[in-house]
């Protein structure tokens, strides 16, 4: 190698490290031979076998023998030396854990610092923008990440594993099934050489990195020059005995719980799942083969220590952020819902992709979950700026067919790569919504804790990116089994069996791929819609005078998990909005002296969430009131009205609206009538609808009455929705319903 290759650079973080680094020209068989070594050391590999206009490019790096490790059990985070050069850095991570605010119970030795991270105050007040900067773990995270921060390399960061239960410091949700204590949440190293292969530009470039610890008070100033980068082995890889699988139809059962939790309204969609276990002696050929037989997007090995191992070829990415920190960061998720078997050939598959397009289920089951994800977004990110950039496109995979939707938006400049993390924590292609209410009906009715499925795995770069995967199609491999754990996205439609069947087939390609491994290494040892819809239509631009321009909203949410887009849509007319969840002291009301008051939809029936309380105490301060969904209902009971439940939920589906009269929906939609999205399992009709006007009413019916799908008290200014105006299937109209909202607010 000529030395002129080598490009050195040199750059120091806010905590005083200064961080050399060479990028050598190598051969990209390297990271062949580093699949190898990390079955044996810790370490990680990651690839894209996908190339997608706009989403996905092909690439591979890889690293082995991380100099520091992360980790997590609960609330307790330690920071852990691998190496002489991991000694090195550690006391600037045991620094950044000690800035931690309220840091407890703080334990440290020669190769390790350990924190605890308290519980937040139950009585401290906080909104619904502010939850991801409550704390938790990820608090910690942040300090570290900060305390190595630089714009100068794309590369350096902590890659690694996010484990299911981290959302349970997002979203309260009581456990029901039994942990052991000693399982670790979250595990991300710290590599310091980077193997990077370029599959676009075709180069391969080795990354080492040397760093330089400045002195502090009786500590000298230290170097990792010349110190070995080797860690100690992990445990060799020991086939043990594979416990037997689900009982047929247990996930059947599961199914037809689900459905009548979806006749109540208490959820839209839900994803249960259940385990199957093969034999697994060689981590190492697994991923080979899985990446050769079933490219994926997102392609990772992970050898966590301990034993643990992760093999997947994930479908789908969880959040990527790209973009300067502080400047409008650009945020991108891919939620995939919609999954038909591959066809025999070429017009198979054509037969089945345009089955897969006319399904309605599969269509709703998609229109939820972009309804969820553009909430989370709305969360954290610029008001007007989430938008559905891909409609339904397709995705080819070993055994399925998928579609996809491509929605980004731009973070907002108060907000970083880990709040874009936790606001959408767990993505509802793994939950299902609204997402806390799925989570507490995943957490009844699984038999064994999630681990490291439905989590994610990936990179949160020092430069303030992210890149990660969500852990599907994952072999959580440990003592030489893995367990393979698949679920199936179900709706009021679901067919119990059906949907059974679905969850086979989709753990089909990781166990084929299972058992060709294991029958090379007998080998070795000497054994034997018609046609896509196009774009969706975006919402309609803001017009001009900002009709919300100096008000104040204020947004209750119901554990809902479209309330965030609802704020988005607020803002983006001029009002600065406050999002609290349901059940807080009333004297808010007078602190904050809201403008207007937005009851969000969310599930259950108005009593879950004592909301009759809460209009008595709008009522009394004349506040004027807009109710979505089951906002609507709560203020039909406090009439005086009645509420029934639909013979089948509807949830996910558009229906056509027609206008009646009075002032909200004035002049929206051609000749008063317009396409609408629907979520709900309870209604009402104009005969049972007390001291309000109806102003407009669902087009068709049932053959009886027709569903009231908007109501009215103009002289208290309460208005209400049935329909959920924030949704895609209500884009060509929904931002000029929230805008009248505003204006008739104002009076």
């Amino acid at each position: 190698m000529n030395p002129s290759d080598v490009q050195t650079t040199t750059y120091r973080t806010p905590s005083g490290v200064t961080v050399h680094r060479n990028a050598t020209p190598c051969d990209p068989e390297v990271l062949t031979d580093l699949v190898s070594s990390v079955e044996y050391r810790r370490g990680g590999v990651l690839s894209s076998g996908m190339e997608y206009p706009g989403r996905y490019d092909r690439w591979h790096l890889g690293y082995v023998d991380p100099c520091l490790e992360v980790s997590t059990r609960g609330r307790r985070v330690t920071a852990s030396a691998l190496n002489d050069r991991g000694r090195v850095l550690l006391p600037v991570l045991a620094g950044a854990l000690d800035a931690v605010p309220g840091a407890a119970e703080r334990e440290q030795g020669a190769d390790h610092v350990a924190i605890t991270v308290p519980e937040p105050d139950p009585d401290a007040f906080f909104t619904e923008e502010e939850r991801s900067r409550r704390p938790s773990v990820f608090t910690a995270l942040r300090s570290v990440v900060a305390a190595l921060r630089s714009p100068e390399d794309t590369n350096l960061g902590l890659y690694g594993a996010f484990g299911y239960d981290l959302a349970f410091q997002f979203e309260p949700v009581q456990r029901h099934i039994d942990r052991d204590p000693a399982d670790r949440d979250m595990v991300l190293h710290l590599p310091d050489a980077i193997v990077v292969r370029d599959r676009k530009r075709e180069t391969c470039v080795r990354y080492t990195y040397e760093f330089t610890v400045p002195a502090d008070g009786d500590r000298p100033e230290a170097t990792t020059e010349g110190l070995p980068r080797r860690s100690e082995p992990t445990p060799p890889v020991v086939a043990a005995e594979v416990p037997p699988g689900p009982q047929p139809g247990s996930y059947a059962e599961i199914v037809a719980e689900a459905k009548k939790k979806f006749r109540r309204g208490d959820l839209f969609e839900v994803v249960p799942g259940h385990r199957t276990y093969a034999r697994c002696s060689s981590p190492a050929r697994f991923y080979e083969l899985l990446r050769e037989r079933n490219p994926a997007p997102y392609e990772f090995f992970f050898n966590l220590g301990e034993g643990e191992y992760l093999v997947g070829a994930s479908p789908e990415m969880f959040v990527r952020v790209s973009g300067e920190p502080g400047t409008g960061q650009r945020v991108e998720t891919c939620p995939i819902s919609g999954t038909i078997r591959r066809g025999e050939d070429a017009l198979g598959d054509a037969e089945n992709i345009q089955e897969l397009l006319s399904s309605v289920k599969e269509k709703s089951e998609l229109t939820m979950c972009t309804d969820v994800d553009r909430n989370d977004k709305s969360r954290v990110c610029e008001p007007g700026s989430v938008k559905v950039i891909g409609r339904r496109q397709i995705e080819m995979y070993s055994r399925l067919i998928h579609t996809v939707d491509h929605i980004e938006g731009t973070l907002r400049r108060d907000f970083d790569a880990l709040d874009a993390f936790l606001t959408h924590m767990w993505a509802v292609t793994v939950t299902g919504a609204p997402k806390t209410w799925a989570m507490r009906f995943i957490e009844q009715h699984e038999t064994s804790p999630r681990r490291w499925y439905g989590g994610a795995v990936g990179v949160i770069n020092f430069d303030g990116s992210m890149n990660t995967g969500l852990t599907l199609r994952t072999a959580h491999i440990r003592d030489g089994v893995a367990a393979v754990r698949v679920g199936a996205t179900l709706l009021y439609d679901s067919d119990p069996e059906a949907e059974e069947r679905e969850t086979f087939l989709k753990a089909r390609a990781l166990l084929e791929t299972l058992a060709l491994g294991e029958e090379a290494a007998r080998a070795e040892a000497g054994g034997a819609d018609p046609e896509t819809e196009g774009t969706v239509a975006q919402a309609a631009p803001v017009p001009a005078g900002l009709p919300g321009e100096g008000m104040r909203v204020l947004l209750v949410d119901h554990e809902d998990s479209f309330v965030n887009t609802l704020a988005d849509y607020v803002r983006r007319h001029g009002a600065q909005v406050t999002t609290v969840r349901y059940g807080f002291d009333p004297e808010l009301l007078d602190r904050l002296a809201p403008d207007l008051v937005v009851l969000s939809p969310g599930p259950g029936l108005p009593v879950d969430f004592a909301m009759s309380d809460l209009l008595d105490a709008l009522a009394a301060r004349r506040l004027p009131v807009f109710g979505v969904c089951l906002g609507l209902q709560g203020m039909v009971e406090h009439a005086g009205g009645e509420l029934r439940t639909l013979d089948e939920p509807v949830h996910g589906k558009p229906g056509r609206v027609r206008v009646l009269g009075g002032r909200l929906l004035a002049g929206t939609g051609e000749d008063g009538v317009f396409p609408a999205a629907r979520y709900h399992s309870t209604y009402s009709t104009r005969d049972l609808v007390k001291n309000f006007e109806v102003t407009a009413v669902l087009e068709g019916g049932t053959g009886q009455e027709p569903l009231v799908m908007a109501i009215e008290d103009p002289d208290a200014r309460w208005y209400a929705v049935q329909f959920h105006p924030e949704s895609i299937l209500t884009a060509s109209v929904g931002e000029g319903i929230v805008s009248r909202v505003l204006e008739l607010a104002r009076g």
